[in-house]
């Protein structure tokens, strides 16, 4: 579980993130959703240690991020698994060779134990005849799937996702949803990811924190979110005719 507590960041004395309090629970997809400016993309990086907060707390299991020594936020790195809007994968290394690479960072395993734990999870993702093929042979989809595979290859006790659907279309996006929710289940991981995709938000959202203009504007689940008369949030949900369309719907069921 991860706890934040008054959370403030700013970058030369102008404010992104203005105090926001909640907390992203073990088991559960926890997204993260807001407008462009709203403060998404620092928090996420605050939550990953990569911006160093400047007031409030942000805890880790009972680990205070900002009072770690390098050698303690080390381990805790080792307990994170990301996986990044554009995939990130290296273009000269094999998906068997990509998902392998946390495994020849952070671990002594040998080669032939780092191949086995690689093969478990790319067959996990659902990826098959793909373990020597380059990401440029592979489709947008595939690469996702790969970089979820070498995200869970550490057994995660944390899974960070930053806007995991980006670039994909609607069907595969849902797949790469599901996936998502289904390894968040089966790790018992405290899984946060950060997007603007409203299918997302229906499909997985078990838990939604809404930032609006740095601040934490409402939170609540996806089910929650078509009942809440909050301008902020109905602005943004329901800004196309569509999702005004299904909101009309489930508050008639």
């Amino acid at each position: 579980m991860i706890v934040v507590k008054d959370l403030y960041k700013a970058f030369e004395e102008v404010p992104v993130l203005k105090g926001i309090s909640t907390s992203f629970e073990k088991g559960i997809t926890n997204l993260i959703i807001g407008r462009s400016g709203s403060g998404k993309t620092v928090f996420l990086k605050c939550l990953l240690g990569l911006h160093h907060h400047d007031r409030g707390s942000i805890n880790f299991d009972g680990l205070e991020l900002n009072d770690l020594s390098p050698k303690k936020h080390r381990e805790l790195r080792k307990k994170m698994g990301m996986v990044f809007q554009g995939s990130a994968l290296f273009d000269s290394l094999t998906v068997e060779e990509n998902v392998m690479f946390p495994m020849e960072m952070f671990t002594k395993k040998s080669k032939s134990e780092m191949r086995d734990r690689a093969n478990a999870v790319i067959k996990r993702v659902n990826l098959v005849d793909a373990n020597h093929k380059l990401p440029a042979e592979i489709s947008g989809g595939m690469q996702k799937r790969v970089a979820i595979a070498r995200a869970i290859v550490m057994n995660p006790q944390f899974l960070f996702c930053d806007e995991p659907n980006s670039g994909l279309d609607p069907k595969t996006a849902i797949v790469i949803d599901n996936l998502i929710r289904e390894i968040t289940d089966e790790y018992n991981i405290t899984t946060v990811i950060n997007t603007h995709d409203m299918n997302s938000v229906m499909e997985i959202g078990e838990k939604i924190i809404f930032l609006d203009q740095g601040e934490k504007a409402w939170e609540g689940t996806n089910k929650d979110i078509f009942k809440t008369d909050n301008k902020a949030v109905t602005d943004f949900v329901y800004s196309s005719n569509l999702m005004k369309k299904v909101r009309q719907v489930y508050l008639k069921a």
